[in-house]
């Protein structure tokens, strides 16, 4: 695509991202299209840990739960923004609905490659973006463009606070991750649910529990889009979900 002289940092983001997704998904003849994503987040989420100005401020997950009013705090201008797109009030952003909502903020980006995005994200198959799995989408889309390393880096459609509650997740993960592997292991969540007071350990099948709620394909790892998607249940979505309703 070309781009004047004149052109916006904003429309560099874009463009940036435009590039990213057309190296990750522009094949989708390869059976592991949707794998070489993981990946990428997973090289990501690596790089983000070995940058020395990254400071990870969780010391025991009683202090990420003390945090979590605040995470239900940084998404209700997401929801502002999935309630404007979900057109026919039902409660999912269909594929065309997403394209809307994508082109509109200008993003450079192919309806092929919003399709893989739309997939990639529809955790439960229903060819529909819940609201949790829309919050999972933009903050994917966030660290695609590289906003987390990159001050400079700004999104049209994540407001500063959007982008401080997406980069207090990103440390949440970061600190479960203890070897900066880019995807958690039982061993590692187990140790980390049991740092506040290690005498006073959790109950092994609570911890097991939690475990088996981020891996959603059974394959022992968790990645950074499996963990977002529980996460977000945990801080309570779902609850707000429901008074919203009523």
């Amino acid at each position: 695509m070309k781009h004047s002289q004149g052109a916006s940092q904003s429309s560099f983001v874009h463009k940036s991202l435009y590039d990213k997704l057309q190296d990750i998904l522009c094949c989708r003849t390869l059976p592991n299209y949707y794998k070489r994503l993981d990946d990428t987040l997973e090289k990501k989420m690596m790089e983000i840990k070995r940058n020395p100005s990254r400071n990870i401020n969780f010391k025991s997950i009683d202090s990420i739960i003390m945090k979590f009013p605040q995470f239900r705090e940084g998404l209700k201008e997401i929801r502002e923004i999935f309630e404007q797109y979900d057109e026919d009030s039902n409660g999912t952003i269909d594929n065309e609905e997403l394209k809307k909502c994508l082109h509109a903020f200008e993003f450079s980006i192919s309806d092929e490659e919003i399709d893989d995005l739309f997939s990639y994200c529809d955790m439960d198959e229903n060819e529909g973006i819940q609201f949790k799995e829309f919050i999972v989408l933009v903050c994917l889309i966030y660290l695609l463009t590289d906003a987390p390393t990159s001050p400079n880096t700004k999104l049209k459609m994540c407001s500063p606070k959007i982008e401080a509650t997406f980069n207090t997740i990103i440390e949440v993960f970061l600190f479960l991750d203890k070897n900066g592997v880019g995807k958690l292991k039982k061993k590692d969540v187990v140790k980390a649910l049991n740092e506040a007071s290690p005498r006073e350990k959790s109950p092994s099948h609570i911890t097991r529990s939690r475990f088996r709620e981020m891996d959603w394909d059974k394959n022992g790892k968790v990645s950074f889009k499996e963990f977002l998607f529980s996460f977000i249940g945990w801080v309570g979505i779902d609850c707000d979900d429901e008074d919203h309703e009523e």
